[in-house]
């Protein structure tokens, strides 16, 4: 008994020095990570197209000369299905006046973001009655079904009033918001055409790093602009976005660039362009972008149902350093390291504990603690979840069922 509550104890303390350890890690940067919409604060169903195979690599000897992949006729067949969208919202000022504060932009669609720094600025604690200014902001999009179907970033979408679209050919429609899905940040709409130009669809999963992409979307409202670079990196996990594995590049981004597609080299969307990292409020190099296989998944259920539903399996988790990965036996600092588990959840259901460290679901490896909620987002609720833990030195197979993170809500 006495050699049970001592390895607990010490389970435990390593469980929170693991954690102080780690903890503060994701809060340094989180002020400059921002959502590209025109105006964003610094710091801070369609018939889908038939992918063709991959083609196979060609092996490249050393010293080669490699052309550079002309995009040229990409952004010439793709551009048209590529939109500009404005909208119109309300912010409350904490003024009673009849023009708003000095420095303040008035349905200016290069102003500050409508949703975010107009309403951080100027809605204090003053006590007044307040006056709604209307304000506008842009971001862009992607026609995916000639019948007028959008994909485009939720964050764009949010708290509209209005919504209107402008085609290349520049037509404008009024769009309407199908659903909105926050924690992925996609937004669907619909505006009344037909016969429209489509983007063809790829998948995300077959993206390489070091691939060459192209982005078209309206930064600053500057329509149908054509910025290229590489993947940088897949899988990464921001702040707040646990749902999403983003697709980093170093393609100039810029604020308006929100909703707009990323295009792999055989001209198909791999993504959707969302969020960089700056610390200016500009393109830095560091770009993101949502899988089209999240995305699409969204897709589907808001035509379908007009909301998202995801799954949760009910654990919160750490990264594991290789501190963590020493104190826990762990050949290799890999996995996420299990900090606290909701009761009645089915992670508690299938035996999961504090300190556990979960290495694969459903045979997918949990490099990263981002990787986990990553791969519970892209299931669907009632889904299987096979689990590989780490516990006490030794591998320790679990299996849960995953539940739907809307009964969470509901509680």
């Amino acid at each position: 008994m006495q050699n049970y509550f001592h390895s607990k104890s010490m389970r435990l303390k390593r469980l929170a020095l693991a954690i102080a350890g780690v903890g503060t890690a994701g809060v340094i940067g989180a002020v400059a990570m921002q959502h590209n919409q025109v105006g964003a604060a610094p710091p801070v169903v369609a018939p889908t197209m038939p992918t063709p195979a991959a083609p196979a690599q060609a092996v490249v000897a050393p010293g080669a000369v490699v052309a550079l992949p002309d995009f040229s006729q990409i952004a010439s067949r793709n551009s048209p299905a590529v939109v500009n969208i404005s909208v119109t919202g309300m912010a409350r000022t904490g003024y009673d006046m009849a023009e708003p504060a000095q420095g303040a932009q008035r349905a200016d669609p290069f102003g500050n973001d409508p949703f975010f720094e107009f309403f951080r600025r100027f809605q204090g604690p003053q006590g007044g009655r307040g006056r709604d200014i209307p304000v506008h902001g842009h971001g862009s999009g992607f026609i995916v079904s000639p019948d007028g179907i959008i994909m485009t970033n939720a964050h764009v979408v949010r708290d509209a009033r209005e919504v209107s679209v402008k085609l290349t050919d520049r037509r404008e429609f009024r769009a309407r918001v199908l659903g909105s899905d926050p924690k992925t940040d996609i937004a669907v709409l619909k505006i009344d055409a037909r016969d429209l130009p489509v983007v063809p669809l790829g998948r995300s999963s077959d993206l390489k790093v070091g691939e060459w992409v192209l982005a078209i979307g309206s930064p600053y409202g500057f329509d149908s602009t054509v910025t290229a670079g590489v993947v940088s990196a897949k899988g990464r996990s921001l702040p707040d976005d646990s749902n999403v594995p983003f697709i980093q590049t170093d393609v100039a981004v810029n604020p308006g660039n929100s909703g707009g597609p990323l295009f792999n080299v055989r001209g198909e969307v791999v993504g959707v362009n969302s969020q960089i990292y700056s610390r200016t409020g500009g393109y830095q190099g560091l770009s993101f972008a949502i899988p089209i296989d999240v995305a699409n998944r969204v897709r589907q259920q808001i035509v379908a149902t007009g909301k998202v539903n995801h799954a949760r399996l009910g654990v919160t988790v750490q990264e594991v350093d290789q501190g963590v990965a020493d104190s826990f036996g762990l050949a290799v600092p890999e996995g996420a390291l299990v900090a606290s588990v909701e009761p009645g959840s089915p992670a508690e259901k299938a035996g999961l504990k504090p300190g556990d460290v979960i290495r694969k679901l459903n045979g997918q490896a949990i490099v990263a603690s981002g990787d986990l909620p990553a791969i519970v987002g892209l299931a669907a609720p009632g889904d299987p979840a096979a689990l590989e833990v780490w516990r006490d030195g030794k591998t320790v197979a679990l299996n849960a069922r995953l539940a739907s993170a809307s009964d969470r809500l509901a509680e």
